[in-house]
């Protein structure tokens, strides 16, 4: 299988995703999967398709048999065939579709982020099903370099190649610290205008709920 485009790699996150926590609305429509692919939370980098982009990744992904079309609707919708094209059990494609939605994350994180897809019983389960990954021909994950400071290694698909798992690992320059690709500069940026904004709606409303009681908020 050829590698994937990084927005294939993300409509694909999206698919496996949303077939767990809004099952109810699964198969998605286009609509559905492009407000999917540009979520301000849990997506690294934060990005904005347009629903044409997103149709083209469809087209992509459906040449290789990783989606198709769900019968039975008005509106043609799309589900994923991840599993079963690269011959993975679930709790795989669920670490995978987690490492395409959100970057490189350590066996902690990736835990955490996965319970809503797949509940592991502890951080050793992860491993376990990274390592089988990471032992796969080609490999569908690779552990990265410990970065300086950090505590633990972290991992990365290698769906979109290994130059994609590369710009992850974070690189020293020069000067002796740690290279950041745009797409990582782009989601700190996403998220600090996200927490600034819900800073001001609740300042609005911490001062709606004072002025309601007759109590000054300062």
């Amino acid at each position: 299988m050829r590698t994937l485009t990084p927005l294939e790699a993300r409509v694909l996150g999206v698919l496996v995703e949303k077939q767990h926590t809004v099952p109810d609305t699964y198969p998605l429509s286009v609509n559905a999967i492009t407000a999917g692919c540009n979520q301000k939370t849990a997506r690294s980098p934060v990005i904005e398709a347009t629903e044409a982009e997103v149709l083209t990744a469809l087209d992509g992904l459906k040449s290789l048999s990783l989606v198709f079309e769900g019968s039975g609707s008005r509106v043609v919708k799309f589900e994923h065939n991840m599993g079963r094209v690269l011959g993975l059990p679930s709790q795989s494609v669920a670490l995978l579709a987690v490492l395409m939605l959100r970057g490189p994350q350590t066996s902690a994180e990736l835990r955490l982020n996965c319970e809503r897809l797949h509940r592991f019983a502890d951080i050793s389960s992860v491993d376990g099903f990274l390592d089988e990954l990471s032992a796969k021909d080609p490999a569908r994950v690779v552990k990265l370099a410990r970065a300086p400071g950090a505590r633990e290694a972290r991992w990365a698909h290698l769906l979109c190649g290994e130059a994609a798992a590369a710009t992850h690992a974070g690189p020293t320059d020069d000067g002796g610290g740690v290279a950041v690709s745009a797409g990582e500069l782009a989601a700190v940026k996403a998220e600090q205008t996200r927490l600034a904004n819900e800073v001001e709606v609740l300042k609005a409303l911490v001062q709606r709920i004072a002025s309601d009681l007759g109590i000054d908020p300062k």
